[in-house]
């Protein structure tokens, strides 16, 4: 099964909210999801790659959710729709952001300046990261807060915002933690570049 059909397939086992049909319709038909690069030259830069680390960082989510510390210290529990909506659905700002192109590198054997396959940023919505995801997807299905939440502050202290914000809606929600701790782990070491 290659990353759209799992995607697809999760996302109509798990998600069954009132516009996830149209949602889905968009992403499958009308937008690049299933092709576009999760970043234009670190994680998941490749055609795809945003399809992938949506799966990715939902399969994280999943994990650190279903670890008995989580549940039964810190008392977490989101239900497999919220999982799956904030896991797979965080990045959908990404969409129609991405181009095609080449850049210049030097092939460190011959010392030659060789053209290699790159895709460059050019946001047309330019409404943030976080916020845009919920913006978008809030076109189509309601978001709870946890849900809404957790995809805004997904980026945790990455991100450039105020870290007492920060901090503040990763204490208030937890789902924000725990889409924030899946994200950067799906990143960083399923993804990095040493990975790509």
């Amino acid at each position: 099964m290659d990353g759209k059909e799992e995607f697809l397939e999760l996302f109509r086992s798990k998600i069954h909210r009132e516009g996830s049909e149209a949602l889905l319709d968009y992403l499958e038909n009308k937008s690049d999801f299933f092709t576009a690069p999760a970043s234009a030259r670190f994680h998941g830069a490749y055609a795809g790659g945003l399809c992938e680390h949506s799966l990715n960082v939902y399969h994280c989510l999943v994990d650190y959710l279903a670890r008995e510390r989580v549940q039964e210290l810190y008392g977490i529990e989101v239900g497999e729709e919220s999982a799956a909506i904030a896991a797979l659905l965080h990045d959908v700002c990404k969409i129609g952001c991405y181009r095609a192109g080449t850049r210049n590198v030097k092939n460190e054997t011959t010392g030659q300046w060789e053209k290699v396959p790159t895709f460059f940023y050019e946001d047309k919505l330019p409404y943030g990261h976080g916020e845009k995801s919920v913006y978008i997807i809030s076109g189509f299905m309601r978001l709870t807060r946890e849900e809404a939440m957790a995809i805004r502050w997904h980026m945790g202290f990455s991100g450039q915002e105020d870290a007492r914000m920060v901090g503040q809606a990763l204490e208030q929600y937890p789902l924000a933690f725990a889409l924030s701790v899946a994200d950067m782990e799906a990143t960083y070491f399923l993804e990095g570049e040493e990975h790509a």
